[in-house]
């Protein structure tokens, strides 16, 4: 990708009493980049969007926004942010234009811009015909809404969401996912969720941070497209062996039969088996019809890179 980097984040660490919440965190986001960051609980995930919003410093590395240091440069870089936080900054006891007014001034907009950019941030959210409303009277998707017009009302090139869709219902996940996809067409957009079917609805690339380290910064279609060497193939064979000849192969872990004549085979990564498996067919007059590499799909990468299980996932409320 060569369009213009509006987030770059360079060896960021920081340290809580003597444990280490991140080290050497290091990322680029780009301009109409939607980037998906994945995170156990304690992993540094909200460690590092703080330290990139400028809410807390970081102990070493830089973080820089649209050309300026959030540290020689807080107020210009913020400038250049919206920040939505997993609980919206809303007060409910003003109506959506009332508040959407304050957040402007707050942001340094001019008189003269103020109701322009107040109706161009409603336009974008939906939010039109609900202006003269109480925040506290609106649903929750409505003040998700609400929530993402405050960050986005001043134009900034960055946009940061912290679970923007928790506790939403499916209609008003969708409709908010529809507002994500259009903000990542002109912004950069991190969006920091559990819900791994967010990821693959929205996001273009992944990153994932365990244990204070990125273990994982790939494009999502070269992830599912399976360039990380797959760990499964699936086979078919017109005279199958019994499963007990397929498990005595070096390498191979388990197979799962899917029917008489196709099989999934899982495998160690570090084995060549994929040219073990053709030429053992051949050798043993198989009649290998179909092999079909597999490559780990994001909850399993998820899962492997951070050394979880599944007890673990749900724990997690990884879906």
């Amino acid at each position: 990708m060569t369009s213009e980097i509006l987030i770059s984040v360079q060896e960021l660490s920081r340290s809580y009493a003597q444990q280490k919440a991140i080290e050497n965190v290091s990322f680029n986001v780009h301009r109409g980049e939607i980037l998906g960051f994945l995170g156990p609980n304690g992993a540094g995930k909200s460690t590092t969007m703080q330290i990139i919003c400028g809410v807390i410093t970081a102990h070493h590395g830089s973080v820089n926004i649209a050309g300026h240091d959030i540290n020689t440069a807080p107020q210009l870089a913020k400038n250049h942010i919206g920040f939505l936080p997993e609980q919206p900054p809303l007060y409910y006891d003003l109506t959506v234009n009332e508040y959407l007014n304050y957040a402007a001034k707050l942001r340094g907009i001019k008189k003269n811009e103020l109701t322009n950019k107040v109706n161009l941030s409603k336009e974008r959210c939906g939010l039109k015909n609900v202006g003269s409303r109480l925040i506290q009277n609106l649903s929750k998707g409505y003040k998700q809404r609400v929530g993402i017009a405050q960050a986005i009302i001043h134009s900034p090139p960055v946009i940061i969401l912290d679970e923007p869709t928790s506790g939403l219902d499916p209609i008003q996940i969708r409709e908010i996912r529809e507002l994500m996809r259009e903000l990542g067409k002109d912004h950069s957009v991190i969006l920091s969720t559990h819900i791994l079917s967010e990821i693959h609805s929205l996001c273009n690339r992944v990153l994932i941070i365990d244990q204070g380290h990125i273990v994982l910064d790939q494009r999502l279609d070269q992830l599912e497209n399976g360039s990380i060497k797959p760990d499964s193939v699936e086979i078919g064979l017109r005279n199958p062996p019994k499963l007990e000849s397929l498990l005595c192969i070096e390498g191979i872990t388990s197979v799962e039969r899917i029917n008489e004549e196709v099989f999934c085979i899982n495998f160690n990564q570090e084995s060549n088996m994929i040219d073990t498996i053709v030429k053992k067919s051949v050798f043993d007059n198989w009649g290998l019809f179909k092999l079909k590499p597999r490559g780990a799909s994001l909850e399993e990468t998820f899962m492997r890179l951070t050394h979880g299980d599944i007890e673990q996932l749900e724990k997690n409320n990884i879906k």
